[in-house]
């Protein structure tokens, strides 16, 4: 009897023993993660610089993130029923506080007049920054029809005298690429250029409506995830397209681009969404917010696809790269 309960104490504490390495182990690799990837959040969140031959571990991410958006949203997009009650009061309804600031009338040429009302904006089944799914209310705006192109970056440069982006060549654009999104352009130079035409950057509430319409689209043409509908990574694209190129991946409102090709700064800085109980020591006025994707995605950071309209990106204002560029928005009249 007493051999047998000392064998059951042995017994115990090999298994106490080995559960206590486990245990430690598992916390080890834990903080190894959080130390490392720590490191590749701030490098691209502040002066990122992608690695292009990066490219075959992406496309193993996107193998599973293709479809699923991230590792720890549900399989599949799934569009939720949404009952809406009580939005006749719109006094109660979360709306933009942002301020406009017209320089002069704005000219509306290839510009989507985008009617008042509700939208469906964020979602309850992804990313924290994106949660929560809520209703807001906008009054009439209008937005750009097509991504702010070279061609039209060039005519601010040229009567305005101010910096042109780095992949020019004395102060020309890449030849051949006069219809692609101007790219190397910063919040700063996104907000000059649509202040000097008269308009505004669009705010984060108003991109969304635009990209969604009513309904609460996950993509601008729709829920079901279709990579030839947009200029993006599962592509296998190497760069920015002509403005326009997808007839099929327009918003509801008509609108091109707004998954993919490039991210596209918004007037806002990185904050919760109404209603949002998560606490991001990123939120506050330090970063601003990019919508839409682009020709590159972050999957290969764990970022999760960026294809989603109601996907967040946050950035240092002050970030240019090869994969931001911009369209602009107006008080309707």
């Amino acid at each position: 009897m007493t051999s047998n309960n000392y064998s059951v104490r042995r017994y115990v504490k090999i298994v106490y023993r080995l559960a206590s390495i486990l245990f430690l182990t598992l916390h080890v690799l834990l903080l190894y993660n959080v130390y490392s990837y720590a490191d590749i959040c701030i490098d691209c969140h502040t002066n990122p610089r992608y690695k292009k031959e990066d490219i075959e571990k992406l496309q193993e991410c996107l193998d599973c993130h293709g479809s699923a958006g991230h590792v720890y949203k549900k399989s599949k997009f799934e569009k939720e029923t949404i009952v809406i009650t009580n939005i006749a009061d719109k006094k109660n309804l979360p709306s933009s506080n942002h301020h406009s600031e017209l320089a002069s009338v704005p000219g509306l040429k290839d510009m989507i007049l985008i009617p008042k009302g509700e939208f469906i904006m964020g979602t309850d089944i992804r990313l924290k920054d994106e949660r929560p799914e809520h209703v807001v209310y906008l009054k009439d705006f209008y937005i750009d029809k097509f991504e702010v192109t070279n061609e039209d970056y060039q005519k601010f440069i040229e009567v305005t005298g101010h910096k042109a982006p780095e992949n020019w060549e004395d102060n020309k654009y890449p030849a051949g690429k006069g219809r692609h999104p101007v790219i190397f352009v910063d919040w700063h130079d996104s907000d000059a250029y649509c202040k000097w035409l008269g308009k505004r950057l669009p705010r984060e509430t108003e991109w969304e409506k635009a990209a969604r319409g009513i309904n609460g689209f996950t993509f601008p043409w729709g829920n079901e995830w279709d990579p030839n509908k947009s200029n993006n990574p599962i592509r296998g694209s190497v760069g920015t397209m002509t403005v326009g190129s997808f007839e099929s991946g327009k918003s509801p409102y008509g609108i091109y681009d707004m998954s993919g090709n490039v991210w596209e700064w918004v007037d806002d800085y990185y904050l919760p969404h109404p209603g949002s109980d998560y606490a991001s020591p990123e939120f506050g006025k330090k970063y601003r917010v990019l919508k839409g994707g682009s020709w590159w995605d972050c999957s290969f950071y764990s970022c999760g696809i960026s294809a989603p309209a109601f996907n967040r990106a946050f950035f240092d204002p002050s970030t240019k790269n090869d994969s931001f560029g911009f369209r602009c928005a107006a008080d309707a009249r």
